[in-house]
């Protein structure tokens, strides 16, 4: 059997984890040839990617939170060749939420991500192709737009540094008082809704923003995305908001929530708005969010619960 040709693209702000190096040294002690690069400005992890690929790679392994997992999983999309003739995937989570890494139950500890990249079952997942004003993108979690969108893309870096997932609580609990509802068009095979919203989810996984758990029925291998439309809400908007900031109670969030699962669905707004698509802010009058069915092969835990 030949030795397996592994590469790990590395966010720059991990590069100093010393559980991170002991890992790869332990995982080179059991005669995996790993090569490691390191990430420190855009476009790198596209390079590395096309390295990796040049270089007969068998997996390639995104070590940082569901940023960098999107980042590399969407140059792997991007190319033409089909999923099983590209480099199989895993995830090392060392990001500040790991939303994605939580509910597929990717260890956190690095060695065991590793092994699991070594010896976790390979499966073929979908993926979320985004088409907007400015072009194709691509999403492995979960786009969301709204109230989830701000609190995201508000949270300050030093915060989440400190605080880790907590920051999107506080920065949300922080936002309450002044959510403004947005107005959309969702279009999809018989399904049509219009109305103004305050949290939306496309999931390919299922939460986002720290654990917000907006796609709790979402599968990364069914060939569907889960529709998640939190209208505005009246009377009771801060306690029910404010549940679902704070993690939890699936029950609120099936009491107010539209929900479908489609193969696709298009949104069109009067003015712009923002979808947040892993981490990377989008903004445009029209969308056109597409599940495609198995575009990468990852490994994941057997007992994965985002596999159907």
């Amino acid at each position: 059997m030949s030795q397996p040709r592994w590469r790990l693209i590395l966010n720059g702000k991990s590069a100093g984890n010393d559980a991170v190096r002991a890992a790869v040294m332990a995982m080179r002690r059991r005669d995996v040839h790993l090569d490691v690069r390191v990430t420190w400005e855009g476009g790198d992890a596209e390079r590395y990617v096309a390295e990796a690929i040049a270089d007969g790679v068998d997996t390639v392994i995104a070590g940082g939170g569901d940023g960098t997992l999107s980042e590399v999983a969407t140059t792997l999309a991007h190319r033409d060749e089909p999923a099983d003739a590209l480099p199989a995937l895993a995830l090392l989570p060392l990001g500040t939420a790991n939303d994605f890494a939580t509910a597929a139950l990717i260890p956190a500890e690095p060695l065991q991500a590793l092994q699991l990249a070594a010896d976790g079952p390979l499966n073929a997942i979908d993926l979320l192709r985004v088409t907007a004003d400015h072009g194709p993108h691509w999403c492995a979690n979960v786009a969301t737009g709204g109230f989830g969108t701000q609190v995201t893309v508000e949270t300050d870096e030093a915060m989440k540094r400190v605080l880790g997932g907590l920051a999107y609580v506080v920065t949300g609990l922080a936002r309450l008082g002044r959510v403004e509802p947005l107005r959309a068009r969702f279009t999809g095979p018989d399904f049509r809704w219009e109305g103004a919203f305050i949290a939306l989810g496309l999931g390919n996984g299922r939460q986002a923003g720290g654990g917000q758990a907006l796609c709790p029925e979402a599968l990364i291998d069914d060939g569907l995305l889960d529709l998640t439309i939190i209208p505005e809400l009246t009377g009771t908007f801060a306690a029910t908001l404010g549940t679902l900031i704070t993690g939890g109670k699936r029950a609120a969030l099936e009491q107010v929530a539209v929900r479908r699962q489609l193969p696709w669905v298009e949104i069109d707004v009067d003015q712009p708005i923002t979808l947040n698509l892993d981490g990377e802010p989008e903004t445009s009058r029209h969308f056109r969010i597409e599940c495609v069915p198995g575009r990468l092969r990852m490994h994941l835990p057997a007992a994965c619960p985002l596999l159907g």
